[in-house]
């Protein structure tokens, strides 16, 4: 269907992809994209707002809220790499992405979510330092060292992708050039080759595995650690409070972490998972923590909901 409009593909390299979208509701792409652009929609203005409110007021410039800030910055980056063409695949009808716009999108959408991994990490340990070493806190987490936490989030995550960019280009593809997806995705692309595709599954794997796995540890060991302190609080009002608060940052990790664990085994052991499901749910990882971050770790926030109220009273 889409084969006349790829020119130029040689034997190693086609110049493009074709992006499917998702695969078996090609029928339902029109209607399927309302759901994905409303929460896209949301994700922009939810994290736009937590941005203007913590830069313009300084009495905000805090470690908790200077994280939050990062997180915001990691969401809306992350689900921009993918929405704005998927939209365009689902409305327009524009599969087609070029050989290095692919790789670019494949680089993005990784690096990002490695970035987002180790800021969620980092506000993990911030919660554990202010509950559970209170006195200690404004000494450990200083800007400087806010900044240099930033800093390591985006290193780590550039140079862990990187490797999947080379492992992509060694690849030859004679001629495959249709992605049954609506992004690029390391392990999207590297399928399509004509070769073996072992380096990439195992650099794959370990990444997933000791990298955004040891992640997952670390951020429960942390959640673990402030339960702990938590249950030692006296109030019981206290100890709910508390409870609600990392009950709700859980499910937001929980929804962030599952479904891309789900898209990373799928492609390599799930070959009974339906097409549409991990199509569907490899979307689901990139976008609804973008919608849900700032609901459940902005407005939720005391200070943040203040400023937002008092925004919306003072247009009256």
């Amino acid at each position: 269907m889409f084969s006349a409009s790829v020119t130029n593909d040689t034997a190693f390299h086609p110049s493009t992809f074709i992006l499917l979208g998702i695969p078996g509701m090609q029928d339902q792409h029109m209607w399927a994209a309302i759901p994905f652009c409303s929460m896209y929609i949301l994700a922009l203005v939810g994290n736009g707002t937590i941005l203007s409110i913590i830069m313009t007021d300084r009495t905000l410039h805090e470690p908790m809220y200077l994280f939050l800030c990062l997180l915001s910055i990691t969401d809306l980056i992350l689900c921009s790499t993918t929405l704005p063409k998927m939209l365009t695949i689902f409305w327009l009808k524009s599969h087609i992405i070029s050989y290095h716009g692919c790789l670019t999108q494949m680089f993005f959408v990784h690096t990002v979510f490695a970035t987002e991994s180790a800021i969620l990490l980092a506000m993990a340990f911030d919660r554990y330092v202010a509950i559970c070493r209170p006195l200690h806190y404004t000494s450990i987490l200083n800007a400087t060292v806010i900044g240099k936490i930033g800093l390591a989030c985006v290193v780590r995550g550039l140079l862990f992708v990187f490797p999947f960019v080379i492992l992509i280009k060694r690849l030859p593809f004679c001629g495959h050039h249709i992605i049954p997806h609506t992004y690029c995705e390391h392990m999207g692309i590297a399928k399509l080759a004509c070769a073996s595709i072992k380096p990439n599954t195992i650099y794959g794997l370990t990444v997933a595995l000791a990298v955004t796995g040891m992640d997952v540890v670390l951020i429960a060991a942390s959640y673990g650690l402030i339960l702990r302190a938590v249950l030692c609080l006296p109030s019981k009002d206290a100890q709910f409070r508390a409870f609600s608060t990392c009950g709700a940052h859980i499910c937001v990790i929980l929804v962030f972490y599952v479904p891309a664990f789900f898209s990373f085994f799928t492609h390599r052991f799930g070959q009974q998972v339906p097409p549409h499901v991990h199509i569907v749910l490899a979307n689901l990882y990139l976008l609804v923590p973008p919608v849900l971050n700032p609901l459940v770790y902005g407005i939720n926030t005391k200070q943040i909901r203040l400023r937002i109220l008092g925004f919306f009273m003072g247009r009256r």
